[in-house]
């Protein structure tokens, strides 16, 4: 692993102080931003409440063109970003919390409301440390809609370059196995790519009785499910952990009719940056070859969905030392891979960076899953969410400020 300088005591020593005193107004805002979920895309008051929340502590904010925003602290250095995703999912919250989703349908079952609050805790730490002459260089929140979509909003802050001269990125993400006060970290590649494709089947319909004067379609549409994926297992590298699975298979409405249309849809996950990179033509090939010999036509969408999160090292050497220094020694857990995706792999296709999971389980307690709708989440994770947020990011301010700009690689 690279090494990196020590955070400075003085600095460390801000961070868990000025993230202890707010535990309060943290938890208090984590609440509300529960309680007022909103989908992708739709962000308007999670935007506005958490532009307030960062304008009062002295960071300069500058709005996306549809929702959520970006914002700077500090004026020369390098640049380092913190992300998170402030949007909220299409589920039904079932917990019976006393600050539960008051919007029917909609909730923040994935954890957002607890990254959302990292960061702002992360921003007032940082603050101070600035307002202490101690920040050596700039800092940038991306507050980013849009990630439980695929291709995910990470494309609109791309799009609009507000990562240009950042030189490293950061985000968390809750993990409802990790106990908290633990995180896990992983170098390379933590998430895995995931993308979407429908292939619509076209023939000539006919009668069962006579399969041999039309082209068998659902026929075809077995051989899609089967093999597809078969074939991918042998043209695509092993190591690689493609992943088929189909959603939707459909065709057909009567037993003695072979019908003139069909639909598959399914995703292919991919653990490898460089096999993703190339799944996509090999799919396009595949397809028509399979169908054509049972006389059927295949039309194929194929949708680049995320990046897999691939981990810099020197990114996560920065979290490593952060984690040592900040919540003692043997708080940091080995993550394992997920065939999930997170768009912040957009990020780490472009930038540096690194993601980390964040221990929100109360220890000896339930373990719940994502994306369901009866989740909670131990509110003890928001400092610590906060404190390795800000600790990542002056550990790698202070090794790009060194001279030579040493990344610690």
């Amino acid at each position: 692993m690279p090494s990196l300088p020590a955070l400075p005591s003085p600095t460390a020593a801000i961070l868990t102080e000025v993230v202890d005193q707010r535990t309060t107004d943290l938890v208090a805002l984590r609440r509300e931003l529960h309680a007022h979920p909103e989908v992708s895309w739709a962000e308007e008051q999670t935007t506005e409440r958490l532009v307030a929340a960062v304008t009062s502590l002295g960071w300069r904010t500058q709005r996306l063109a549809r929702s959520g925003f970006v914002a700077d602290l500090g004026d020369a250095g390098p640049l380092v970003a913190l992300r998170t995703d402030i949007d909220a999912l299409p589920v039904q919250e079932v917990s019976d919390v006393p600050f539960a989703s008051t919007v029917p349908g909609v909730a923040h079952a994935c954890g957002h409301d607890v990254h959302m609050t990292a960061v702002v805790g992360a921003a007032a730490a940082l603050t101070e440390v600035h307002r202490a002459g101690l920040l050596p260089g700039r800092v940038r929140l991306v507050f980013q809609p849009a990630e439980e979509v695929m291709p995910g909003g990470a494309l609109e802050v791309l799009s609009e370059r507000h990562l240009d001269e950042v030189e490293r990125i950061f985000a968390l993400h809750c993990d409802p196995v990790v106990e908290v006060g633990r995180v896990a970290l992983r170098s390379g590649a933590l998430t895995s790519a995931a993308d979407k494709i429908e292939i619509r089947l076209e023939g000539t319909g006919g009668h069962t009785s006579r399969p041999h004067l039309t082209g068998d379609l659902t026929f075809a549409l077995a051989k899609l499910v089967t093999e597809l994926p078969a074939v991918l297992s042998r043209r695509l590298d092993p190591r690689a952990g493609v992943s088929v699975v189909w959603g939707v298979v459909r065709s057909g409405s009567a037993v003695n009719v072979i019908p003139r249309d069909g639909l598959l849809a399914g995703t292919i996950r991919i653990l490898d940056r460089e096999t993703w990179h190339s799944c996509e033509d090999m799919v396009r090939e595949l397809v028509p070859q399979i169908v054509r010999p049972y006389g059927v036509t295949a039309h194929l969408d194929y949708q680049r969905g995320v990046a897999p999160v691939v981990n810099d090292p020197a990114a996560h050497a920065a979290l490593a030392a952060t984690a040592a220094a900040l919540l003692g020694p043997g708080h940091a857990d080995q993550a394992v891979q997920s065939l999930g995706g997170e768009d912040f792999g957009w990020y780490t296709d472009t930038v540096p960076g690194a993601m980390f999971r964040l221990g929100t389980r109360t220890p000896g307690g339930r373990v719940y899953d994502l994306h369901q709708g009866d989740l909670v989440v131990d509110e003890a994770a928001i400092g610590v969410g906060a404190r390795m947020l800000a600790g990542a990011a002056l550990t790698s301010l202070t090794s790009l400020a060194a001279p030579g700009g040493a990344t610690g690689v």
